[in-house]
């Protein structure tokens, strides 16, 4: 069953998935229900009914400004770290951003963390192969909500190196069950430098 058929049947609408996942992964921004019905391509009034179910229990704000009622994501919600690493987990590991990273030439491992997984994490992503930065940043380019995210690349020689000396750095962000590895062509050799 694909992930976000799994969100559906656990979150029961599409349009509360929808409107989750987009809340979720922008925290820093707020939306109106028209801007919403059309970045969303879902029926006004579905919209305005999950805003008021997520209103009500608390997981989104609303505010007056400009005689436009505008929503964003309640960071004190009980549960909003929990869900924001889930939401990050299923849908940044579909979306058409981290398709084109995976898709970089030379890249054989892409870990995902920090922004992407609601983590505290020295950083977002962690590239493994024959990348070249200037690739990987101008994919990160394409999307303005990117301009922001801290990275490190390391060649396949170093990064196996490093996981054999259990290096601090390396061993924090690849031992966090929140982090996601979206692509991992190098699994037997990480095991085997774990063993070292």
């Amino acid at each position: 069953m694909a992930p976000v058929v799994i969100l559906k049947a656990l979150f029961s609408s599409q349009t509360r998935v929808k409107l989750l996942s987009t809340f979720l992964l922008h925290p820093e921004e707020e939306y109106f229900i028209r801007e919403l019905t059309r970045l969303l391509s879902e029926q006004i009034n579905s919209i305005r009914r999950e805003l008021e179910n997520l209103r009500r229990v608390g997981l989104v704000k609303a505010r007056h400004k400009m005689r436009k009622k505008y929503y964003r994501i309640n960071p004190e919600f009980l549960l909003y770290k929990d869900l924001q690493s889930l939401f990050s987990k299923v849908v940044q590991g579909e979306s058409p951003l981290i398709t084109s990273l995976k898709n970089i030439p030379g890249m054989q491992m892409l870990l995902l963390a920090g922004t992407f997984c609601g983590t505290e994490s020295k950083v977002d992503i962690l590239a493994v192969g024959n990348v070249r930065k200037e690739m990987l940043e101008g994919v990160l380019a394409q999307d303005p909500s990117m301009k922001h995210v801290k990275y490190s690349i390391f060649s396949t020689a170093d990064f196996l190196y490093r996981v054999s000396l259990r290096d601090r750095f390396v061993m924090e962000i690849l031992n966090d069950p929140r982090h996601l590895i979206v692509l991992n062509t190098i699994v037997q050799e990480i095991e085997s430098a774990r063993e070292r």
